[in-house]
This record gives structure tokens, C-alpha cells and sequence, in this order.
């Protein structure tokens, strides 16, 4: 890849990577798991708040922790492994794509992951989902390499990049590509050479040795705890029935898919029109069916967020780099991209109302004077890039994939250096003010009616969530103080955008 695109990727995942608090739930929750690690001296399981955590392997705690021992517990420690993860994602797909269609196509690939709105968004959390995302990638690029080729060391890096799979996020990593390569061998009429791959002993034992002993020793540690936990509620339990509220209907991921791919959406468009080639080309018929695989089963789960969608992202991604030369009209095409920008300039706006009309008394106090923190240099910049595409709108010496890829890496700065700040000053900096006045504190807090691990994190040790008592130092949300139990009075220590730290007392 050459300078300028590498440098744009490598913008999309490390810029400002450290310029808002943890997120949470998610964020919050990964983090904190990992300094218990620290604190417990266990670096086989994970626990949250002192209570088991079951819903994800090891592997991107081992990479946080790593991360943190060297730069000590900070935002960006907990971020870099996804950050790198998700550059090593836009790397490996640059490097299939340059072997089959040519550097042009891969280096727009490259740049059309790395700036996509649900990439960028996963690329740089504290969380599992970039990790996975990259060992999925290089598992069907693995698999098509051995699938093309015969060579038995690309069947060798496939179950290798499944077991590492495996230990990032569990059973997904083993449905994706055993599924999609099975869909493309029986329609081909191939179904030896599936069988053939799938069971070879040496590729298995491969699989078995990398995956198994961690396993086998949290089984053993654990016990059916980990059972139910892990294999019986996030694996199976999620495809069953809406955990946690994150339900949706049959038609959940057509909008989702308008939204990850922002602000490339266009690029959809000459795909929908070249199906019959796409279906006629062995490799782009592979990506396709990675994707629709992807895209199928999780319309069909009980569970739904977004961020599923991405399993199958890549071959999307792909698909639309090499067919983004049918696209000839820039004015159309970044239609999308300024719309965007226009969402973003009147973005205080949307803030400052949502403060007044939200139902909820806590959002109504985390946004409330939000519109104030997007300075005139935020507006400069959004003025600038609306300017920018409207004259390439008309411009026509540059082709408009490379436009829509300057429009993306634009979004990307934007939203990484003014708009994550500014919601993370508004909903989470009160979270971690709130862990430094309960640290100069004498007792330990509790965590009530907040689901909120990120305290857990600042405050520096495990938090309990339980009801109050007389005497108990609280956080919560200041919505609640009203439902306090009979008898107990507050006094306020801290109060700022509908968070509280307040000592209950008869």
C-alpha cells in the first residue's frame, strides 16, 4: 500500500483513539474485566465486578492486558489492540485483493473498510468485535486461497486463523467460513473437496492444539458455570431469542447495512445491477455468499445489533471496490457523503433537541448544553468538507470512488476528533469524575440502578450493585434518588449531566 492510502487507514483507527472516555456498556465491561486480571492474578478468567464473566474467550483480554502492562490503564491502552486489529484487517484485505484484481481495486478496498461508518466505529472499541473481524477475514481469504489453489498450507492458516477465532469470540469463528465454503463447494458441485479440507487430521490437530488447552483448563476452573454462561446464553441464547432488549424483525439488516456502509452506500447500487456477473465470477460469488451467509442468519436470530453484519462485511467491501468503476456519476454517488456532512453541521442542533424532547430525565441531563461543546472550528471544518463535495460533485478529472474515499476518510476526522469527544464529555466524562471524588472518599462505592462498568475502571477497583443501605456511598443516576428506599435521605457529594455520588444515610 502505498504512503498516502496507508497513512489514511492508519487515520481512520489511531486518530484522537484516546480522546474520550470509555464507552459503556461494552467498553466499560472489557476493560474493567481486564484489570481484575491484574488484581486477582488470573489471567485464564475473567471476571467483572468480582462476579464470573462469561460472555467472551480470552483472547482480547490477553491483548489488552499486554497493552495496559506496557502503557498503564488509559483509554488508548484499551483501545490500540482493536485499533491494530482493524489495521491489520484493512492490510490483509489490500494484499488479497492487490493478488486478484491489481493494486488499484485493493488499495480502494483498503480505504473503503477502514473509513466505512461501522468499521470505524468497531475499529477503535475496547472490545472484542475487531479482533474477530480480522481472523474471520483472514479465514476466508485462507480458504479461498486453498479452495483456488489446492495448497495445503493455506488450509493450514485457515483452521489456525479459526482456532485464534475460537479464542476471541467462540463458535461464530466455526459457522462463518465451514458454512459459507460448504454453500459454495455443494453449489459448484464439489462437495469432496469441502469434506476433504474440513476434516483433514493435520488441519484439525492444528485447530485443536491452538483452541483446545484454554478450553479445556477454564472447563475444568469453572465448570458447567462456564457451560451455561458462555456456550448455553451468548452462543446458543442469542440465536434462541432477544437478549438484553436487542431484538428487531426479518428486515432489521436492510436499514443496518444503509448505515455501516456510510458513506460509501452508492457502491451498492452497480452491485444490485451486476448480480449475474458477480454470480458468474468464482471468487466474487464467494464473497457474495460470505456475505449473504452473514446477512441470512443473523436476520433469522433472535439477537440483533448492528455490528453482526460486519462477520460479512469484508466481502461486501470487496465486491464493492472491484465493481466501483460502474459508478460514473459523481454528483449522484456523493449525494450520500453530503448528506452526511449536513447531518454533522447541524449535529448541535440535533443535540440540543434531543435534550428537550427525550423522555428520559437522565438523557435529558447528560445532553442539556451539549450544542456548546462543538466549537467554531467544528463548524469550520464540516463547512469546508460540504464546499469540498460539492465541487467534486462537479469535478471531473477524479474518478468517483476516489472521491467518495477522500468524503469517507473526511467523516472519519471529523467525527473522531469533534464528535466522539464531545458525546463522550457529555455521557461519560461524569462517569469518570464521579470514580475521582469516590476515590477521596473513605468508603467504597456502590453501583445502584447504573449500569455502568467504566466507574469500575477510574475508580480502580471492583464495585458492588446492590440496593442501598444507610451509609452506603452510592452512584446512580440522579433520576433515582427519588426512589430511594422509606426512610433514607442523600447527601450530594457529586451531581453533573444526571450522574450522582451521594452518601444515604437514616
Amino acid at each position: 500500500m502505498r504512503f498516502l492510502p496507508a497513512a489514511a487507514v492508519l487515520t481512520c483507527f489511531f486518530w484522537m483513539l484516546g480522546g474520550a472516555p470509555l464507552f459503556d456498556v461494552d467498553e466499560g465491561a472489557f476493560s474493567q474485566a481486564t484489570m481484575e486480571m491484574f488484581s486477582r492474578g488470573d489471567f485464564l478468567s475473567t471476571y467483572l465486578n468480582g462476579q464470573p464473566r462469561y460472555d467472551k474467550p480470552i483472547l482480547v483480554y490477553w491483548l489488552q492486558a499486554a497493552s495496559v502492562a506496557v502503557l498503564g490503564p488509559v483509554e488508548f491502552a484499551f483501545r490500540l489492540p482493536s485499533a491494530l486489529c482493524s489495521a491489520l484487517w484493512a492490510w490483509i484485505t489490500f494484499f488479497f485483493v492487490k493478488k486478484h484484481y491489481g493494486e488499484e481495486q485493493a488499495t480502494l478496498a483498503a480505504l473503503l473498510l477502514a473509513a466505512s461508518l461501522g468499521v470505524f466505529v468497531i475499529g477503535r472499541a475496547a472490545t472484542a468485535d475487531a479482533l474477530l473481524n480480522l481472523l474471520i477475514a483472514a479465514t476466508m481469504f485462507s480458504a479461498w486461497m486453498h479452495l483456488s489453489t489446492g495448497k495445503r498450507g493455506w488450509l493450514y492458516c485457515t483452521h489456525a486463523a479459526i482456532a485464534f477465532g475460537l479464542l476471541a469470540k467462540g463458535p461464530i469463528a466455526v459457522l462463518v467460513p465451514f458454512a459459507v465454503t460448504f454453500l459454495f463447494c455443494i453449489l459448484r458441485k464439489d462437495l469432496k473437496t469441502w469434506l476433504r479440507a474440513v476434516f483433514d487430521w493435520r488441519a484439525l490437530t492444528l485447530l485443536v492444539v491452538i483452541a483446545a488447552p484454554w478450553y479445556a483448563v477454564i472447563l475444568y476452573k469453572e465448570g458447567w458455570g462456564f457451560v451455561e454462561g458462555f456456550f448455553l446464553r451468548h452462543n446458543v441464547g442469542r440465536f434462541g431469542g432477544p437478549m438484553q432488549g436487542h431484538g428487531g424483525s426479518l428486515v432489521y439488516y436492510f436499514p443496518a447495512l444503509v448505515v455501516l456502509t456510510l458513506p460509501f452506500t452508492a457502491l451498492l447500487v452497480p452491485l444490485a445491477l451486476r448480480l449475474r456477473a458477480i454470480w458468474r465470477d468464482d471468487l466474487q460469488y464467494f464473497l457474495l455468499l460470505w456475505f449473504l451467509f452473514v446477512f441470512v442468519f443473523f436476520s433469522l436470530s433472535g439477537t440483533k445489533l448492528p455490528h453482526y453484519l460486519l462477520y460479512g462485511i469484508t466481502g461486501l467491501v470487496v465486491l464493492m471496490a472491484v465493481n466501483a468503476q460502474a459508478v460514473k456519476s459523481a454528483f449522484w454517488a456523493l449525494l450520500v457523503p453530503l448528506l452526511c456532512f449536513v447531518l454533522l453541521l447541524f449535529f448541535p442542533q440535533i443535540v440540543e433537541q434531543a435534550a428537550v424532547r427525550v423522555s428520559d430525565a437522565y438523557l435529558r441531563e447528560a445532553l442539556a448544553g451539549g450544542g456548546e461543546l462543538f466549537t467554531p472550528l467544528y463548524q469550520g471544518f464540516i463547512a469546508a468538507c460540504i464546499a469540498l463535495v460539492l465541487y467534486s460533485m462537479v469535478e471531473r478529472s477524479v474518478s468517483p470512488a476516489r472521491k467518495l474515499v477522500l468524503c469517507g476518510v473526511l467523516v472519519t476526522v471529523g467525527a473522531s476528533t469533534f464528535v466522539v469527544p464531545a458525546l463522550g464529555a457529555l455521557i461519560q466524562e461524569p462517569v469518570r469524575e464521579a470514580a475521582r471524588v469516590a476515590r477521596t472518599l473513605d468508603d467504597p462505592p456502590i453501583l445502584w440502578r447504573f449500569n455502568a462498568p467504566s466507574f469500575s475502571v477510574h475508580y480502580g477497583q471492583p464495585t458492588a450493585t446492590r440496593e442501598p443501605r444507610a451509609g452506603d456511598l452510592v452512584v446512580t443516576k440522579a433520576k433515582w434518588l427519588a426512589s430511594l428506599p422509606a426512610g433514607l435521605r442523600y447527601q450530594v457529594f457529586y451531581s453533573r449531566r444526571g450522574v450522582v455520588v451521594v452518601r444515604v444515610f437514616n
